[in-house]
């Protein structure tokens, strides 16, 4: 673990020589007790803890003998109202006890879910992912399918005629991990072009089938990651770069490294042992991640890469590669729709058949296809929103201050480590 306690230490007896080292002490305190009932929350609520990169012996102490919900709770509760009565020292301090404040909050959410509490779907992001939920409007997702419509010509139901266009555009078995390994290597080079990684960094890929997701990335600590990809429905051609992106460069892989580097290892805050999904780092993961492709991709050189490199392995005719390009900016305009249908089935506004053809209606994909969706949000509620509205913040808030792609780069990894928020990056 790379003397992880030692570092710790060390920063504490640094602490305890300068004017701020009972603040330091303080938080350095509430960190500990938040991996630990972290790790005790992950025993009740299994999707919680996404990575924990810290002493064996906490995890191995939890599992053992984790307390009664009851008392978890009582105990998250008491971490969150010594936090919101904690007065930091100084403007780092401050950003520190923010981010940590904010990630009890959404702790203390989760937990009061675990014992059956309900939120509506706009006061759970709220409170999770530190953000306000835009007002959907389907007549928009009707507008962009009456464009789409427009370049699929063809009779019948539109989702299965672009269904059908894509399943000719799946990646062959045989050349899945040429083709697979061609797109992350060239992503994590452009990556590294602008980003300064450890020598060791690395990753391992694995095929799996039986997941509700078309990616994952289980950070293992160390600057290993190991990414897998969901083959139930087979990659396209299409989502090779933006599985390398968003999984691995400049995405999650890359965040994770950063944050182990960055802020446990250099500033010692024991917090980032532990990586809870639900939380407000949840947006910032998964909103870098997607915008990560165009960041590393701009303008046409996605579609350009793929059609030079990426088509000839495959054997698919890259005369195709306008069409997708088209479909693929149209689509953009469906991305919202995910969270929108979320809304309205986790609230009880719809059914879950009514949720299934919404999928299967504004994803433009089969019914199986649309079903995994519904599984999905069945499986991760609000945290659905981070995929699109969470790239839109981080965009939003990048090109904000940033005109050249240099620049933007730069600011993309203030975001993956300056402890920024939603709010942060939209108030």
């Amino acid at each position: 673990m790379k003397n992880r306690l030692a570092v710790g230490a060390l920063l504490l007896a640094a602490a305890a020589c300068d004017a701020d080292a009972p603040v330091s002490m303080a938080l350095d305190e509430a960190a500990e007790r938040y991996v630990k009932l972290a790790l005790e929350l992950g025993e009740y609520d299994h999707d919680y803890v996404d990575a924990y990169i810290g002493p064996p012996e906490w995890a191995e102490l939890v599992s053992r003998n984790p307390r009664p919900k009851d008392d978890l709770a009582l105990a998250i509760h008491a971490l969150l109202s010594d936090l919101e009565a904690f007065s930091p020292g100084d403007v780092r301090q401050a950003r520190r006890h923010k981010s940590l404040l904010i990630d009890v909050r959404g702790m203390d959410t989760r937990m009061r879910m675990a014992l059956g509490e309900s939120f509506s779907f706009a006061e759970e992001a709220r409170r999770i992912y530190d953000v306000a939920v835009p007002d959907y409007d389907f007549a928009e997702f009707d507008r962009a399918l009456e464009e789409i419509d427009r370049i699929m010509p063809g009779e019948g139901d539109l989702a299965e005629r672009v269904d059908a266009f894509r399943s000719t555009l799946v990646i062959p078995a045989e050349v899945r991990v040429a083709v697979i390994d061609t797109a992350i290597n060239e992503c994590r080079r452009r990556t590294l072009k602008h980003l300064q990684l450890p020598d060791d960094e690395s990753y391992t890929l694995e095929y799996v089938t039986g997941q509700t997701w078309s990616g994952y990335n289980w950070y293992k600590g160390d600057n290993r990651s190991l990414m897998q990809i969901n083959v139930d429905f087979p990659p396209k051609i299409d989502a090779a770069i933006r599985l390398g992106c968003h999984e691995g460069y400049p995405g999650h892989h890359v965040w994770n490294v950063l944050v182990e580097n960055r802020l446990l290892q250099q500033e010692g805050w024991v917090e980032f042992t532990v990586f809870p999904l639900f939380s407000a780092k949840g947006l910032i993961g998964e909103g870098t991640a997607n915008y990560g492709v165009e960041l590393a991709f701009p303008g046409n050189e996605k579609i350009d890469y793929e059609r030079e490199v990426l088509f000839p392995l495959t054997g698919i005719d890259p005369e195709v590669a306008e069409k997708l390009d088209a479909l693929s900016r149209l689509t953009e305009n469906l991305s919202h729709s995910l969270a929108a249908t979320a809304q309205l089935y986790l609230d009880g506004a719809i059914s879950r058949e009514e949720a299934i053809e919404q999928r299967r209606k504004y994803s433009l994909s089969s019914r199986s296809r649309a079903e995994q969706s519904v599984r999905f949000i069945e499986q991760y509620r609000s945290y659905v929103l981070n995929y699109s509205l969470g790239r839109d913040i981080v965009r939003d808030y990048i090109e904000r201050q940033a005109d050249d792609q240099p620049e933007r780069w730069r600011v993309f990894e203030h975001v993956l480590t300056g402890l920024l928020s939603a709010s942060d990056m939209t108030d």
